[in-house]
C-alpha cells in the first residue's frame, strides 16, 4: 500500500533564477505571523526545502517560495522563502516571482495598467506594483528592505588570492561587495565556475575572521552572500548600468544579478556619493538580464544611514505542474514532511 499525495506549483524565473511557488498541497502552518510560520517551517518542516531544490525534483540553484495566509490584513497573501542556503527573510527576485504568480494564479486579480497590493514576506509588509498591459504581467516593482554599509572597504588576505578590499552591506542579507575588475573579472559568463570559486574562498575567510550583527535583527548567522561590481557606467539622466554578478552558495552563482545584491550597491553608491534620491542602477547579469533599482531616500537608523529602495524586473511562467510525492520512493525523503502535506488530494493503491 502507498500513499501519493501532490503539491500544486508555477514554476518562474525572473532574471534566470527560477523560482517554484507552491501554491496547493500543504497544510497550514502554525505562528502567528508569516515570520512565525517561517520559522516553524525551517524548525519542524524543513522537509520541503530539502524535496523542491534536491533530487530528483529540483536543483540547488533553485529557489522556493510557499504561499501561506498573511497575517497583516493590509496584505493579500504571504510568502516564505527557501534556498538552498536557508530560510532568507527577503529575496527580490522571488518576491518578483511571487507577485506574479499571485496574479497569474488569480489570487489577486488582474487589472490592465498598474495595479498596488502588499505581499507579506518574513520581512514584514512589502509594497508591489504590477505593469499589466493586455493580461500580461510585464513587470513588478518591489520595496527592496532598507539597506546599509556595515563595513567600508576593508581589506582580508585571502588564499590563493592574496588581500581583498571589500565592503559589506546589510539588504536583506550581508552581501560582500568586491570591485570584479580588481580580482581581473570581465563578469562573462565563462567566468562563472571561476567566479564562484573565488567567491567561495572570499566569503570563506570574512567568515572566519568575524561575524556581523544588524542594527535590530541582532546575530544572523555568518556572511552567507558576495557580490561582484563590475564598471559603473552612467547611460543617462539619473540612470547608471553595470554588469554585476552575486554569488550565494559553494558552487551556485545566480543567474539573475538578485534584487538584494542589487539593492547593496545602491546602498553602497549612496555611501560614497555617487546616487541621489530618483536615480536608478540598471544591473546585468553573466546572461545578460537585468533589475533596476531606484534609491528613493533615506532615513537614520541609530547610527545607520539606511537607504531605500524599489527593485523592478519581470518574470516569466514556466511550468504549472502537480507534483506527486510518493513517499515509498527510496529517492524520497518524507521525514522532515510528511506532517505537513495536505491529504485533501491522496489517492492510494
Amino acid at each position: 500500500m502507498s500513499q501519493e499525495l501532490t503539491l500544486q506549483l508555477i514554476d518562474t524565473h525572473a532574471g534566470g533564477d527560477v523560482s517554484r511557488i507552491v501554491v496547493g498541497g500543504i497544510e497550514p502552518l502554525p505562528g502567528a505571523s508569516v515570520r512565525d510560520q517561517m520559522h516553524y517551517l525551517r524548525d519542524d518542516a524543513d522537509g520541503l526545502r530539502k524535496l523542491l531544490l534536491d533530487e530528483p525534483y529540483g536543483i540547488p540553484e533553485m529557489s522556493v517560495d510557499l504561499l501561506v495566509p498573511a497575517s497583516d490584513p493590509a496584505a493579500e497573501v504571504g510568502y516564505i522563502i527557501m534556498e538552498v542556503m536557508g530560510y532568507p527573510i527577503y529575496s527580490g527576485s522571488n518576491t518578483i516571482c511571487t507577485a506574479t504568480a499571485v496574479l497569474e494564479s488569480g489570487l489577486v486579480a488582474k487589472q490592465e495598467g498598474r495595479q498596488r497590493f502588499k505581499l507579506e514576506s518574513p520581512a514584514g509588509l512589502v509594497q508591489i506594483e504590477a505593469l499589466v498591459e493586455n493580461g500580461v504581467v510585464e513587470a513588478i516593482t518591489c520595496g527592496g528592505l532598507p539597506s546599509y554599509i556595515d563595513t567600508y572597504r576593508a581589506s582580508i588576505h585571502v588564499p590563493g588570492l592574496g588581500d581583498v578590499t571589500y565592503s559589506v552591506a546589510y539588504s536583506g542579507g550581508f552581501y560582500a561587495l568586491v570591485d570584479a575588475t580588481e580580482l581581473g573579472f570581465h563578469l562573462n559568463r565563462d567566468e562563472e565556475r571561476e567566479l564562484a570559486d573565488c567567491a567561495h574562498r572570499i566569503v570563506e575567510a570574512i567568515q572566519a575572521e568575524r561575524g556581523f550583527s544588524h542594527y535590530t535583527l541582532g546575530d544572523v548567522g555568518p556572511l552567507p552572500f558576495l557580490h561582484f561590481m563590475g564598471p559603473l557606467e552612467q547611460v543617462g539622466d539619473h540612470f547608471y548600468r553595470s554588469r554585476s554578478t552575486t554569488y550565494v552558495h559553494p558552487g551556485v552563482i545566480c543567474r539573475s544579478t538578485t534584487g538584494t545584491g542589487t539593492s547593496a550597491r545602491l546602498a553602497l553608491m549612496h555611501h560614497e556619493g555617487r546616487i541621489q534620491p530618483g536615480d536608478k542602477l540598471e544591473t546585468v547579469s553573466l546572461r545578460e538580464t537585468g533589475f533596476i533599482g531606484e534609491f528613493t531616500g533615506t532615513r537614520q537608523e541609530g547610527t545607520h544611514t539606511v537607504v531605500e529602495n524599489t527593485i523592478t524586473g519581470k518574470s516569466y511562467v514556466l511550468a504549472r505542474s502537480d507534483i506527486v510525492v510518493n513517499c515509498d520512493d527510496p529517492l524520497v525523503e518524507c521525514a522532515g514532511l510528511h506532517h505537513i502535506l495536505s491529504t485533501g488530494k491522496a489517492s492510494s493503491d
